[in-house]
């Protein structure tokens, strides 16, 4: 969520240019036909090693109501604002992604629970520092508004409007820094500002949050503390 500036839109490219004619000997197609066929297997293979449980009749294993983060509430999001995954066997995870909710609590989760929002983030942080989870860290959250940072990345909202000072308090700071340094101690995340980033920095996206008022200096800090209070947990710590 959060808000909104100017739209920025990528140009595609076309095919290379030239070369278009030349004609390829019956040897030349027939390698180049088997290095097709083993490409498109690899590929295929590896598709297959991240969607086995989608194929009809397999699910992976959840446990209903079960959270990532100890002692925070779950609320499931709508099924289409994520994306079933298992990461990060399938998507390796290598960021968390700050946000802001311009609004409240309560109106955040009714927007991730509708299914014609489009939108989900894994977090949101209230202003008194209590948690909520909507989506689990194995699945792909549609919080970032580009396909490869959601596949790479946890989303985190924060309860409160970009330009209202008060909304940054120092509960909401201190749960979301636990938050982020249990992530980042699960998945082997740097506590930096490469890896930890607003979703303004996202490449593509037109939002601005979490503004020019989030603390970043801060953040890194309590996060960087958080994560010094414990020794690294591994993604196999985690249960689904």
């Amino acid at each position: 969520m959060g808000a909104t500036s100017g739209s920025a839109a990528g140009a595609g490219t076309g095919p290379p240019a030239g070369d278009g004619d030349r004609r390829l000997g019956r040897r030349a197609l027939l390698v180049g036909g088997v290095a097709a066929a083993v490409g498109t297997a690899l590929l295929a293979r590896e598709e297959l090693s991240r969607s086995w449980w989608r194929l009809p009749g397999v699910d992976k294993p959840r446990t209903a109501g079960a959270v990532d983060f100890p002692g925070a509430r779950w609320v499931a999001a709508s099924a289409a604002n994520y994306r079933r995954a298992d990461r990060p066997a399938d998507y390796p995870v290598d960021r968390v992604v700050v946000h802001v909710t311009q609004g409240g609590y309560a109106s955040a989760v009714r927007a991730f629970k509708d299914p014609g929002h489009g939108a989900a983030a894994h977090y949101i942080v209230r202003r008194d520092g209590r948690i909520t989870q909507l989506v689990r860290e194995l699945d792909v959250a549609f919080h970032a508004g580009n396909r490869e940072y959601n596949e790479r990345s946890v989303g985190i909202e924060h309860e409160g409007f970009v330009e209202d000072p008060a909304s940054f308090t120092d509960a909401l700071y201190a749960a979301s820094a636990r938050l982020a340094a249990a992530i980042c101690g699960r998945y082997g995340i740097p506590v930096d500002r490469e890896h930890l980033i607003g979703h303004a920095q996202v490449p593509g996206t037109d939002h601005t949050d979490p503004g020019r008022l989030w603390d970043w200096e801060r953040y890194i800090r309590l996060v960087g503390a958080e994560r010094a209070k414990s020794s690294p947990a591994g993604p196999a710590a985690r249960t689904a």
